[in-house]
């Protein structure tokens, strides 16, 4: 008796299990209604409007991080502008942002001529307070202000870029201080996908 009970318990627990896991499977697999991430309306460092739209119809690469970082966000857009150049005609498609994660400093003139330093295939974004704190919420970003001596302060933030595909789902991410080939493959793949 005690034998056909453990069977019975067994078997529902696999029932159980492989139930959950088809519900999982599915919710992984199946087609979203909505890419990655809410809607958005930022301006890029021209003044014109961004929305999430900018990420659609073509992979992208999306760095968040602010203009007075002093060596993570910097070495980040050097590196992106690198790998964009070494895939050559690989990864014309794929376009790449910066979005700023500081924009009471971060103002489109300020994101202009900071970008413009790196990289010509790297599009700052940046926009009113609010707007960014929920787009950088939505994308699953980490930052928050330090205060520094005086009145100065600095910013913790997500250092990884994301990837996503031309449908403006996420499909990966690039961390920080990544091995340059390891980067480069993703980014085939990314280009490979769109």
């Amino acid at each position: 008796m005690m034998r056909i009970m453990l069977a019975a318990a067994a078997l529902l627990v696999a029932v159980i299990v492989g139930v959950g896991s088809f519900v999982i499977y599915q919710g992984a697999t199946s087609p979203s209604s909505q890419a990655f991430g809410a809607p958005f309306t930022l301006v890029d460092q021209n003044g014109a409007t961004v929305t999430e739209a900018a990420f659609r119809g073509h992979p992208s690469a999306v760095f968040f991080g602010f203009t007075h970082c002093p060596e993570v966000c910097p070495t980040t857009l050097f590196e992106m502008d690198n790998w964009l150049k070494t895939l050559g005609t690989e990864g014309t498609e794929i376009q790449a942002y910066f979005v700023s994660v500081d924009p009471e400093r971060d103002t489109p003139e300020i994101m202009k001529t900071y970008v413009a330093n790196v990289s010509d295939r790297i599009t700052g974004l940046t926009g009113e307070p609010d707007k960014v704190a929920a787009m950088t919420k939505s994308f699953g970003i980490f930052s928050r202000k330090v205060p520094l001596e005086g009145d100065d302060y600095t910013m913790d933030h997500t250092a990884s870029v994301l990837l996503l595909d031309a449908s403006g789902d996420f499909v990966g991410t690039i961390a920080y201080g990544e091995n340059q080939q390891a980067a480069l493959a993703k980014l085939k793949r990314l280009a490979g996908g769109a």
